[in-house]
């Protein structure tokens, strides 16, 4: 075998023990922790290995925290990385929190992180006030006038209430309701205008923060507007809809007439009807008198006489008629 392959071969196979041995021996880690004054035993770090976390992250957020004269151990830090949180931020809010002279310790803040909630924010919240501006809050006045409001909270992170408190959507809920509130119980939009601090004044009065992961510091009226009348719009559509309704019953009534007078013609044609089927009986009737001889012969002509001048009679009143209104009789 050539001795040059020979020795690539070799230079091969160390470079890859080499790096396997680093894997498991993380040697320069280990140095770091040395000279910042952190005792971590080498086999402590494979240990690391072998129950698959990490070493540097948590050789690296327990030198921040020794610095910081934290006081944390690497069992607490690993325990808290195995349960999904995460370390490093666990470690800087702490930090934050020393600085800030605020109280706060490692089974608080790393509850705070399985939460869910960035406990590092909750810190610098608490340090430095957040402001929530609401959406637009349409409320109406006793007049019917609508008011439209836009309020900006201040709230403070409470470090205390942060597991199991309510976020920020609840606060922005009970702020609207507040302003509902308050607007809806003013006699006048005009009053609201004039005094919108009373809007501030109700609302933070009604203790909103109660429950809720923030302390609400203040609340400040950004901006007031007038909407629509919603007082006169609702009466123009309630004549609207009794017009509709006074339409529906007067069409009603005319069909229910219209339905009667075609029943009332029907009753006249029912009724013609019967006078000619009458009438027609008469023939029959004077036939069955000559034959049984209740009438003569002559009766029957001169009844056909008085029929004939009578229809003469009254042909000739209906021609005179026009003439002697013409003439003024």
């Amino acid at each position: 075998m050539d001795p040059i392959l020979y020795v690539l071969i070799l230079v091969v196979i160390g470079i890859v023990v080499l790096s396997v041995f680093l894997s498991f021996f993380p040697i320069m880690l280990w140095i770091s922790a040395l000279a910042s004054g952190v005792r971590v035993g080498i086999i402590t770090l494979v240990a690391m290995r072998l129950r698959r976390v990490v070493p540097s992250r948590i050789v690296n957020p327990l030198i921040k925290a020794t610095k910081a004269g934290l006081g944390l151990s690497i069992n607490q830090l690993e325990s808290h990385f195995l349960a999904g949180g995460n370390v490093d931020r666990v470690v800087n809010a702490l930090i934050a929190a020393q600085r800030a002279n605020i109280p706060l310790i490692f089974e608080r803040a790393a509850a705070i992180d399985l939460a869910g909630r960035d406990v590092l924010q909750a810190v610098q919240m608490s340090v430095n006030p957040r402001v929530i501006e609401t959406p637009i809050v349409a409320a109406v006045a006793k007049d019917g006038i609508e008011v439209k409001v836009k309020a900006r909270v201040t709230v403070r992170a409470n470090i205390d209430r942060l597991v199991g408190g309510a976020g920020e959507e609840t606060i922005i809920a009970r702020v609207g309701e507040g302003i509902v509130t308050t607007v809806g119980s003013s006699n006048s939009h005009k009053d609201v205008l004039e005094n919108p601090d009373m809007i501030s004044r109700t609302v933070l009065g009604k203790g909103l923060d109660a429950g809720t992961a923030f302390e609400i510091l203040s609340i400040d009226i950004a901006d007031v507007d007038v909407g629509k009348n919603i007082g006169a719009h609702l009466q123009t559509e309630q004549a609207e809809a009794d017009k509709k309704i006074a339409q529906a019953k007067a069409e009603e009534r005319r069909a229910m007439a219209v339905a009667q007078e075609q029943e009332n013609k029907a009753k006249v044609v029912e009724m013609e009807a019967r006078v000619v089927e009458s009438e027609s009986q008469v023939p029959l009737a004077m036939a069955e008198a000559l034959k049984s001889g209740k009438i003569g012969v002559m009766d029957y002509l001169n009844l056909k006489n008085i029929e004939a001048d009578t229809q003469m009679r009254s042909s000739i009143g209906k021609t005179e008629g026009p003439t002697d209104t013409k003439d003024g009789r």
